[in-house]
């Protein structure tokens, strides 16, 4: 039996009318993956070498120990963002003759082999073998290094189970944005070091094998509970239930006094909240927020009122705009499934462009607002955030959908945002190139002869005439939409 679903996916693959396309993203996304891969494994056995360097005095045993829990929390994270579900494979069983058991077992075991699980075996053995095995024996070292696994497999299933659970809310964003403030923020403000409450655990699994068997039982334990999650929701009718969002009926009032162009933003706003990977989008701005944290902590090279790192700059316009570029490099493939209801409509387009405008605008906004708290860190932050984000709004914003126009293509909402490149082009992969050298075009040479807050001062200037000259800017991408628009149209006509 296990043979035959093997059939049947080769099957439905190869069928598929995008398969040719479907290849070749595969294709170069293994060769991604592999090279990806092959830097982790030199990490792992660079990783002796780094730990005697930079802690000299120390042994690396006893640093590793001291900061794996902060792996271990960097692995729920990518793997919450990364790892994909295995619903949508389960509603297509169901209706088979086949025991639930095996459906739900063969689906879990066919999730299980991912890159993402030999990542822990790269990293950790061959300092296993380089340096812990020489010191502490062999079996030592093996038991220490099989607890490690263990704990990344298991976090395989549990992250499984947390993100079908919450079903990619922001309320999960949320807890996850929470651990993270609170494991690393303890540290930076002097309460605890989680490093060192955690390091008797795995300096435990060193000494003692029954820490190893702990961490297969834990495996079990969490393929046992996603094994039951799904086994007690695996129905049709619970599988393809419509979400119950909430908020997703509800408009913004702020948006009725633009006219047609709110009632767009609005529609285009339900359309976030209630399908699923617009909402990650959402989700992933939030999350982003908490970017600044990696480089407004470290003040090297900041006197206030004097000078501060140029990478600030592009920290600023990330957080300010990162909705811009993750949800506006698919700026009509969002409305592909009825692209038609608005050219059939007198200003439709022009209307449905302005109603974009003016939700991005809301949503920087709002990011803007809610990155005020960075002002701890210093005022020139705040001052930062607020060039960035007039640059964001007169600037990168035509930009990004200025490339998001070219050939763009239809995609399924409905389907998760990781590792999904329906409606995704060349055009999309460049798109970063702009936010990235845009600001730094106007504000290194102002910086370099003038100032750096000078330089600021030339980047809010040339933001705000964007802003000033929208209708001008807004034409363009109107002009280009219509002008192509039978090509658009029979793009989105396709079938995915």
């Amino acid at each position: 039996m296990i043979f035959q679903f093997l059939r049947l996916e080769m099957l439905k693959l190869s069928r598929s009318s995008s398969f040719g396309r479907s290849l070749a993203v595969a294709l170069f996304l293994g060769l991604v993956g592999l090279l990806l891969l092959s830097y982790v494994f030199l990490l792992g056995i660079s990783l002796p070498y780094l730990l005697n360097n930079f802690f000299e005095g120390e042994e690396s045993v006893t640093v590793l120990n001291r900061y794996l829990i902060y792996f271990f929390l960097f692995e729920i994270i990518y793997r919450y963002f990364i790892q994909s579900l295995p619903v949508l494979d389960l509603e297509n069983w169901l209706h088979h003759p086949v025991k639930k058991r095996f459906i739900i077992n063969f689906l879990l075991g066919k999730s299980f082999v991912s890159p993402l699980n030999i990542i822990v075996i790269l990293l950790f053995l061959p300092i296993t073998v380089m340096e812990i095995a020489p010191t502490y024996g062999t079996v030592q070292a093996f038991q220490w290094f099989g607890f490690l696994v263990m704990l990344s497999w298991s976090l395989h299933y549990l992250v499984m189970w947390f993100k079908q659970s919450y079903d990619d809310s922001i309320w999960s964003i949320v807890m996850l944005a929470v651990v993270m403030i609170l494991s690393s923020g303890a540290n930076y403000m002097g309460w605890f070091d989680i490093g060192v409450v955690v390091q008797p655990v795995f300096e435990l699994a060193l000494a003692n094998i029954f820490l190893f068997i702990l961490g297969i039982l834990l495996f079990m334990g969490s393929y046992y509970i996603a094994f039951y999650f799904y086994r007690r929701h695996a129905y049709v009718e619970d599988l393809t239930s419509e979400e119950d969002i909430k908020f997703g009926n509800q408009s913004i009032g702020f948006f009725n006094r633009f006219g047609m162009a709110g009632e767009y933003a609005n529609l285009e706003w339900k359309l976030i909240i209630r399908h699923k990977k617009s909402r990650t989008y959402l989700n992933l701005a939030g999350f982003f927020l908490l970017y600044g944290l990696i480089f407004y902590t470290n003040d090297a090279g900041y006197v206030p009122g004097e000078t501060f790192p140029y990478l600030w700059v592009f920290v600023g316009s990330f957080i300010t705009g990162i909705f811009v570029l993750q949800y506006g490099q698919l700026f009509l493939s969002w409305n592909s499934a009825n692209f038609d209801f608005f050219l059939s409509r007198k200003d439709g387009v022009e209307e449905l462009v302005k109603g974009k405008y003016l939700l991005f605008a809301s949503i920087c906004l709002l990011c803007l607002l809610l990155s005020v708290p960075y002002v701890y860190f210093g005022w020139d932050i705040l001052l930062i955030h607020v060039v960035m984000f007039v640059f964001n709004l007169g600037v990168i914003m035509h930009l990004v959908i200025w490339f998001s126009l070219y050939k763009p293509k239809p995609m399924d909402l409905n389907k998760g945002a990781m590792f999904n490149y329906e409606g995704v082009g060349m055009a999309q992969f460049l798109m970063i190139i702009p936010m990235m050298v845009a600001p730094y075009i106007i504000f290194l040479p102002v910086a370099a002869i003038w100032g750096p807050y000078t330089g600021l001062a030339a980047l809010g200037i040339i933001g705000l005439t964007g802003i000033l000259g929208f209708k001008k800017l807004a034409a363009i991408s109107v002009n280009r939409i219509v002008s192509n628009k039978y090509e658009i149209s029979s793009a989105f006509r396709q079938e995915l």
